[in-house]
């Protein structure tokens, strides 16, 4: 998938039991650790903008929280939906564009979503837009320039191993956000106040019993996707090396690190 591909719903869509099966497991601890912070609990109004399957609506419902999960992919809202069982209500809608009323919730977050915004900026916008006076709004980045999990591991082995690849340029939000003083700056520019940048570690555990099949695994990545089949196998090679030296039983771990602004309307 190539990065301008992030922006089409129906990619997405195709990918849901990949993305479900590797994404969500390891992004919905990033969404536990910010819901842990904030002020939720029974009654609050919480909008999760770009949900995928519902990492943070999931964490905020748990607290008792009337939660809107939106995301513009309609087969990601149907599987959260499908989850959920009537406990979060799920719309597909734009997240540049909420079709929403002004300071309708209590607390706005996108965890790993509006980062990939063509333009994120209004996604900010649109965030601070529906949050009210006084409400809490969240957004979670990654630190790394290359994000997480296997993304993080692969540009690693393709820098070194083939320093000559031009790589896809990734979002431009993800470049702008990643540094804690700018992510500060832009949610004040989109209306927040006092923002508090956070920054969580988990490891991303890729399990090598289910390795047999790189393709599957690395297959949501366009720096996977650009590769030829010789430099495929040098990859793979160079992940069984590393795991060879690093794994935990099973488990090769790769740290990641996000960092989650907290911040006042």
């Amino acid at each position: 998938m190539r990065h301008d591909e992030m922006n089409d719903p129906d990619r997405w869509d195709r990918m849901i039991a990949n993305y479900e099966e590797q994404a969500d497991p390891f992004t919905r601890r990033f969404a536990e650790a910010a819901v842990a912070r904030l002020p939720i609990g029974p009654d609050t109004r919480v909008l999760d903008i770009a949900t995928g399957v519902g990492a943070a609506a999931f964490a905020a419902a748990a607290r008792g929280a009337q939660v809107l999960a939106t995301d513009f992919a309609p087969g990601l809202i149907a599987r959260l939906a499908a989850k959920a069982g009537g406990t979060i209500e799920t719309r597909v809608m734009d997240g540049q564009a909420l079709a929403l009323p002004d300071a309708a919730f209590d607390v706005t977050m996108s965890m790993f979503g509006i980062m990939l915004f063509p333009d994120w900026r209004k996604g900010l916008l649109e965030m601070a837009r529906v949050t009210r006076p006084g409400g809490t709004g969240v957004l979670g980045t990654w630190k790394h320039p290359a994000g997480a999990a296997t993304n993080l591991l692969l540009t690693e082995i393709l820098c070194e191993r083939f320093p000559e690849l031009e790589l896809p340029a990734m979002p431009e939000g993800m470049g702008a956000l990643r540094d804690p003083a700018r992510l500060a700056r832009a949610m004040e520019a989109a209306g927040f106040e006092t923002p508090d940048i956070i920054e969580v570690t988990h490891d991303f555990e890729l399990r090598l019993s289910t390795f047999d099949d790189p393709d599957r695994i690395l297959g949501l990545m366009p720096h996977w996707t650009m590769l030829t089949a010789d430099q495929k196998l040098e990859a793979v090679a160079e992940i069984r090396r590393r795991a060879a030296v690093s794994a935990v039983g099973d488990v090769l771990p790769i740290p990641s690190t996000a960092l989650i602004a907290i911040a006042r309307r």
